[in-house]
């Protein structure tokens, strides 16, 4: 079993979102990558797609929804990515 980790920010809906798919697409077989807010957004940054589509030929927009802390498994490792952000354990 891979450990889960976890990339907690405020609204999940760009540094969370990047580190997730960066996670999956580099990490993938060494560990199982989500992420997640401690509020949502009803959209996805869009700088941020963009940067990934551009950099990465990653598109988070077709793998990734906006996620509460409750809406991802128990992990493993959490990682928090901005301001006014707890680890939640």
């Amino acid at each position: 079993m891979l450990p889960k980790v976890a990339f907690i920010c405020v609204h999940n809906s760009c540094r969370s979102r990047i580190a997730e798919a960066l996670g999956k697409h580099y990490g993938a077989g060494i560990f199982d990558s989500y992420s997640a807010g401690t509020e949502t957004k009803p959209q996805i940054n869009q700088d941020a797609v963009r940067l990934m589509k551009k950099l990465y030929h990653i598109d988070m927009e077709a793998t990734q929804r906006s996620k509460l802390l409750e809406d991802i498994p128990p992990v493993d490792i959490v990682i928090t990515m901005g301001c006014n952000v707890n680890c939640p354990y």
